[in-house]
């Protein structure tokens, strides 16, 4: 009976750090990371994955494919140091002056495929209300691409940190 304590104690903990435990699963978000033109990317337990996104420049245009809906954000992004394997992905918003989120766009690192004399960039387009109030263009540095199982899908391995929830239109920034 002794011999059997210390197995337990070692599969208790296990399942504990799994985010699941004898009592039940447990899903936990992350905190939004500050937001920035330049931002390090985080994992959802809050450390640098080691990439840098960083918003290059933005403009009000019309999309091309749909000129009659008017204006809408036109940004150029750059990621650094990411793996092409496990590509990263961030929330990229449009803000006004007070950093009020104004429309949001998910970007990956696997859509900066630019040219060759700068092959991390890419580009991509966010449709808010009102063009004209936007200020900047932001990244949230949370890790999106991160899709761990939560507690209602698989209560056995699902559970544990999961990302923040994507800004929405209204959220301050």
């Amino acid at each position: 009976m002794l011999a059997a304590a210390p197995v337990a104690t070692v599969a208790g903990t296990a399942l504990a750090l799994s985010g699941c435990s004898g009592w039940g699963c447990t899903d936990t978000t992350a905190e939004r990371g500050t937001a920035g033109a330049r931002v390090q990317v985080v994992n959802p337990d809050g450390r640098p994955l080691g990439v840098t996104a960083a918003v290059v420049d933005w403009r009000l245009q019309p999309h091309p494919q749909v000129p009659a809906e008017g204006d809408r954000v036109h940004f150029r992004f750059r990621f650094e140091n990411a793996d092409r394997y496990s590509p990263p992905a961030v929330d990229a918003c449009a803000v006004d002056r007070a950093r009020v989120v104004l429309g949001c766009e998910t970007v990956s690192s696997s859509q900066a495929n630019g040219p060759a004399e700068d092959p991390h960039t890419g580009d991509a387009w966010i449709a808010v209300e009102r063009p004209r109030q936007v200020a900047e263009v932001l990244f949230v540095p949370n890790d999106q691409s991160y899709d761990r199982r939560t507690c209602d899908v698989d209560v056995k391995d699902g559970g544990g940190m999961h990302p923040p929830e994507h800004p929405d239109t209204g959220d301050r920034l």
